[in-house]
């Protein structure tokens, strides 16, 4: 076992080892529907949204890239590039892309599948990423692994074979941590786009005094604050 990964025995015969946040995301070479494709050369400098399916031909997995093919060039617009998997083969693949591409939900029509597939059959990526998990050893879990452009995991996300994954939020995790890491933020709880972020507390006694002050005084700076104690302060998203 990778020593990044961590190891959690499911019973005496079954373990299962996966990155954990903060951890580097192991790399692959592997088919897809794009051809050949090596992490993280090929996505050197771009965020990724690695995700699996349970299977192809399943209702639930159908809409999932449906929405993903709808939202593709949002996710472009944010450097990041979407990446499937699942334990099927190549041809298993590219028949449910073409069959995808010819439906109709909601307000997605025809949607082209532009972000490759995985054909992972032998589950070697799957493994990995602990995807493979629970009573099924031949079908990876609904997962979504967050990976910054250093190729470190940033946020792991696992959902029931009968849940689909909520986009919205995927969107908004994404948005959350470019912008944590692009001004050295955090986000409250329930945050969204635009709505206040919190500031670092001061590490100094020093820097604690300069804050005071400065959210008392008439400074326009000031003004983008809403310091409510000494290591809770909010400040307007710029």
């Amino acid at each position: 076992m990778d020593d990044k990964n961590i190891e959690i025995t499911e019973n005496k015969d079954n373990t299962v080892s996966f990155p954990l946040i903060g951890n580097e995301a192991p790399s692959f070479e592997v088919n897809t529907t794009h051809g050949m494709i090596k992490f993280p050369e090929d996505y050197e400098g771009k965020w990724v949204v690695l995700f699996s399916h349970p299977s192809d031909f399943t209702p639930v997995c159908t809409t999932e890239f449906m929405t993903f093919a709808k939202m593709h060039e949002e996710f472009a617009e944010l450097n990041t590039e979407l990446v499937g998997l699942s334990i099927d083969s190549l041809f298993s693949h590219l028949a449910w892309v073409n069959a995808i591409e010819g439906y109709t939900w909601e307000d997605i029509e025809h949607p082209e599948i532009k972000f490759p597939v995985i054909a992972d059959i032998k589950m070697e990526v799957a493994n990995k990423y602990g995807m493979v998990q629970g009573e099924s050893d031949t079908s990876a879990v609904r997962a979504v692994f967050f990976i910054d452009p250093r190729g470190i995991v940033r946020t792991i996300l696992y959902y029931p074979a009968s849940l689909g994954r909520n986009f919205a939020e995927i969107k908004r995790i994404l948005l959350g941590l470019q912008l944590s890491e692009k001004e050295n933020v955090a986000l409250p709880a329930n945050w969204e786009p635009g709505k206040d972020v919190i500031v670092p507390p001061p590490g100094t006694q020093a820097a604690l005094k300069e804050r005071v002050e400065l959210v008392k005084s008439d400074s326009d700076d000031r003004y983008e604050y809403d310091m409510k104690d000494w290591y809770l302060t909010f400040r307007k998203d710029k």
